[in-house]
């Protein structure tokens, strides 16, 4: 038990404190690509600012024909372009993604487009289902990430519209939806959008704010992010002359009011007509605009299994400097430096492990620096499912194997669940008792074999 503790407090160490970063090319030579994600497979889609999605394979080589090419639709340079992209949680059955890109009159268009039937490779171009077009005053602070929450709606970042300062007051006004987190239902239509309204949407039935809206008052939320595990929504919102933030709220939480142009992070900027402060969310984390050109980067919590020591960090980033940073266990924001890139965004594969996009042309692959299983022929044998798990866990060991013992033990070292004499090569554990968080599953074998596995419970 002496040595489990001492393992399992290493682990908890590492996570708060001995975070180390580097960067594996994976690809380069792209043209301007502003976001990577995946579709369920081990296939990564490349969003390039000009309107082409090009598919990446698992080795990072790609396939020649584009997946989509929308360029005659599309607006693109400075802060305009294909900005965002998602797939539907259900497109291995449906073949939907949804786009958010500057259309030739300099708008906003969220779009939804089909696979191709005869080709997964292959978009059909002649497919596109328009959901939304917004009017932007001006050609800068678009927003443009587009994500499924876990409740399964779309959710849509818009910024203020633009210029400086907010001078339309879009962000503070619900009438408008520049400035916004919008939230919308895509299975659901109502005539006459091709769209739904969640019913819990904070504005439904308010003639003072329109129904698409889940929250107001950001300025220009440059990729966001919902952590599977606990499910938190992450915003990387821009500055104005001050300060970068990161807000980080439960995802549940409908109605809020991020604060611009009343203030930029929690320092006042323009109060005049202004709600009380005790009405606004300040972001958990800010830091002073560098002296460049330089916004922040929103990122993801890192929930990959290959490196125990970035495992539930928030790794984020600025683009014009180069520099890489992370949220450690009490908020404050690390530095790790200047990695060289023009970062433009983050992006998740199937596996959950992190890559981060350089609109130079490059994605480079984040890796951690303690491996999670260093012991890989060892630990391989045992299989926790599922891993994120809420309910229960099946815990099973490969070559004729039989468990003798399970442990769940949490990361200060306290066995919170153990059961003995169990003979099986499977068994199913009960854990909704369990808070979120990561725990390290242990089993005994009859031969008298011990591996450890971590467990995240969602």
């Amino acid at each position: 038990m002496k040595n489990l503790t001492l393992f399992a407090l290493f682990l908890f160490s590492s996570i708060i404190s001995a975070q180390t970063i580097e960067l594996e090319l994976f690809a380069n030579g792209l043209s301007s690509p502003l976001g990577i994600v995946n579709a369920g497979d081990d296939r990564l889609f490349v969003h390039e600012q000009d309107g082409k999605i090009i598919i990446l394979n698992a080795d990072g080589s790609e396939i020649p024909t584009p997946f989509l090419d929308i360029d005659s639709l599309i607006s693109s340079g400075g802060e305009r372009g294909l900005l965002g992209l998602a797939f539907h949680p259900d497109y291995a059955n449906n073949g939907y993604f949804y786009v958010n890109y500057t259309n030739n009159s300099g708008n906003t268009v969220v779009s939804r487009f089909s696979v191709d039937g005869t080709d997964p490779d292959i978009a059909d171009p002649n497919s596109e289902l328009n959901l939304m077009t917004i009017s932007q005053p001006f050609g800068n602070h678009n927003g443009g990430c587009i994500a499924f929450g876990p409740d399964g709606y779309l959710y849509i970042g818009m910024g203020d519209g633009g210029s400086g300062g907010d001078p339309g007051n879009r962000a503070q006004n619900p009438l408008e939806l520049l400035g916004k987190m919008l939230r919308i239902d895509v299975d659901n239509p109502s005539s006459p959008e091709n769209y739904g309204i969640p019913a819990d949407n904070p504005y439904v039935g308010n003639p003072d704010g329109r129904d698409e809206i889940w929250a107001i008052g950001l300025r220009n939320p440059w990729r966001f992010t919902f952590d599977e595990t606990t499910g938190d929504l992450w915003i990387g919102d821009v500055g104005q002359n001050s300060f970068e933030e990161i807000n980080r709220v439960p995802s549940t939480d409908a109605g809020l009011n991020y604060g611009w142009r009343c203030y930029e992070a929690d320092a006042p900027f323009n109060t005049s007509g202004c709600p009380d402060i005790s009405e606004m969310t300040f972001p958990v984390a800010s830091y002073p605009i560098p002296p460049c050109f330089c916004n922040v980067v929103g990122g993801y919590v890192y929930r990959g299994t290959m490196y125990t020591d970035i495992a539930g960090v928030y790794i984020f980033a600025t683009t014009g400097n180069g520099d890489i940073q992370y949220l450690d266990g009490s908020d404050n924001i690390v530095n790790l430096g200047d990695y060289g890139g023009t970062w433009v965004s983050f992006g998740e594969d199937i596996h959950k492990e992190l890559y981060i996009v350089d609109i130079a042309g490059n994605i480079q692959k984040v890796k951690g620096g303690v491996l999670s299983n260093p012991d890989f022929n060892t630990t391989n044998q045992l299989t926790l499912s599922p891993n994120p798990a809420s309910e229960s866990l099946e815990v099973s060991i490969s070559n004729n194997k039989l468990i003798n013992t399970i442990s769940i033990i949490d990361l200060k070292g306290s066995i919170i669940y153990t059961e003995k004499n169990i003979s099986l090569s499977e068994k199913l554990i009960p854990i909704s008792d369990l808070s979120k968080g990561v725990y390290l599953v242990k089993i005994e074998t009859e031969s008298g074999q011990s591996i450890i596995k971590k467990l995240v419970v969602k």
